[in-house]
C-alpha cells in the first residue's frame, strides 16, 4: 500500500507543487503526494516550465487550500516554508510532520533568465530533499 504525503507552503503555487509533482513522478510506486497552501492562489507558470524540463508535468495542477484536506489522514506532512509550518498544528500527533524550508522562487527578481535559474535551483533542491528523505522508506 502506498504511503501518503502532504506538502504545504503558503500559496501552493511553487514549492509544494514542485514537491508533489516530483514525488508522484519519481516515487509514485510507493508514495502518493498531495499539496496545499495556507492561502490558495495559482500554479506559477515558471514552476510549470522548469518542472517540464525534468519530465514532470504539473500543468494540470491547481492551487488548493489546506482546508480541502480537513480530516484526511497522511503518513507524512512536510512544510516547505515558515508560514505553513506555523499554521499547521492540526496534523500534529497523528502524522509524522517535518519542516524543511526552501527559498520562495516566486520572490526572486532580475531578468527572466535569472528568475528561471532561481526556480531551477529550488526545484533541484526539492528533488534532492525528497529523494533523500524517502530513500530509506520501506
Amino acid at each position: 500500500m502506498k504511503r501518503s504525503v502532504l506538502f504545504l507552503c503558503t500559496a501552493n503555487s511553487c514549492r509544494s507543487q514542485m514537491a508533489e509533482g516530483i514525488v508522484n513522478t519519481f516515487l509514485g510506486d510507493r508514495l502518493e503526494a498531495f499539496s496545499a497552501g495556507t492561502k490558495a492562489s495559482f500554479v506559477n507558470s515558471m514552476a510549470i516550465e522548469v518542472m517540464r524540463e525534468i519530465g514532470v508535468d504539473i500543468s494540470k495542477h491547481r492551487s488548493k487550500n489546506l482546508s480541502e484536506f480537513d480530516g484526511q489522514k497522511f503518513d507524512y506532512v512536510i512544510t516547505l516554508c515558515g508560514d505553513a509550518n506555523e499554521t499547521c498544528p492540526l496534523y500534529i500527533g497523528t502524522t509524522k510532520k517535518t519542516h524543511i524550508g526552501f527559498d520562495d522562487p516566486a520572490r526572486s527578481t532580475g531578468s527572466e533568465e535569472e528568475v528561471r535559474r532561481e526556480f531551477r535551483r529550488v526545484r533541484d533542491e526539492i528533488k534532492e530533499m525528497v529523494t533523500r528523505y524517502f530513500s530509506n522508506m520501506g
